[in-house]
């Protein structure tokens, strides 16, 4: 299995499917060039348009891999998971969309093939082995009743190492219970610290992968960072913070770009 960090949440996860045909699981596509999107802040001298890095260097060439598509939000304005370009690509491609039920709808009226999970349960995957929807909380109190709070998903596929994929969320017990009791070989955690002008975080921060790491002997990958203008977590901080826990040694936080293997053992090798 190979991961390729694009941009923020954006990722190409590739595989084999279960009949041996290659596989590139797109996940959250905000495809949009720098600085084309509307800022998240609009208070103080922080505030820029979004993205605020443009998408690296060998994106094409990922995206030429693209098979498939997997969303874990889309809707109330969340261009950072699904943008217009990101909507185009999959569109003028007719790439199968892989979502939870309730984003069926909103996505096949923008053109888009669908391939809706029958709810929030383990269920066999359409590529192989098995999805489970593990529910996101993208925000608590006033905040989190303005958000949409999707689903993140672990992927058990043959031959593969388990991955969790946790989308948009804080460290929920939910999200703490499939760490430690369905222990995914890797996790792909957000740690942007994520937070509008007012009100409390909505996405997870370094400290939380600190919390993270003591709930999984599993290896962490950690994305969301650096790409959002409401994102103040750096990579920097999330590597220092793992050296300082002794967990480093199970930490990927990839640039923009970067593409690692991952074998069953969950043992990372550098592409």
């Amino acid at each position: 299995m190979q991961i390729t960090q694009l941009r923020n949440a954006t990722l190409l996860l590739e595989f084999t499917s279960a009949e041996g045909r290659p596989v590139g699981l797109l996940v959250d596509p905000m495809l949009a060039p720098r600085g084309t999107l509307p800022a998240l802040r609009y208070l103080g001298a922080g505030r820029q348009r979004n993205p605020i890095v443009d998408l690296p260097a060998g994106t094409d060439e990922a995206l030429e891999r693209v098979t498939h598509a997997l969303i874990t939000h889309c809707q109330r304005g969340h261009f950072d998971h699904l943008d217009r370009a990101g909507k185009r690509f999959l569109r003028e491609r007719q790439i199968p969309v892989v979502c939870m039920p309730r984003d069926t709808a909103y996505l096949a009226q923008r053109g888009l093939s669908v391939l809706p999970l029958s709810g929030a349960v383990r269920q066999p995957f359409a590529l192989g082995g098995h999805i489970t929807p593990i529910a996101c909380v993208h925000g608590h109190g006033w905040v989190g009743r303005f958000m949409e709070h999707g689903h993140g998903y672990l992927l058990e596929l043959p031959g593969e190492p388990s991955v969790y994929l946790a989308g948009d969320t804080m460290l929920t017990p939910g999200v703490a219970e499939c760490l430690a009791q369905l222990r995914p070989d890797v996790a792909v955690l957000p740690a942007g610290g994520a937070r509008f002008d007012v009100g409390a975080e909505i996405l997870m921060d370094a400290a939380d992968m600190a919390e993270a790491a003591a709930l999984t002997p599993g290896l962490l990958v950690v994305n969301h960072l650096q790409a959002l203008d409401h994102c103040p977590t750096t990579r920097t901080a999330v590597r220092a913070l793992a050296e300082q826990g002794g967990w480093a040694h199970r930490l990927w936080v990839p640039e923009d770009g970067e593409r690692r293997s991952f074998v069953q053992a969950a043992e990372p090798v550098c592409y």
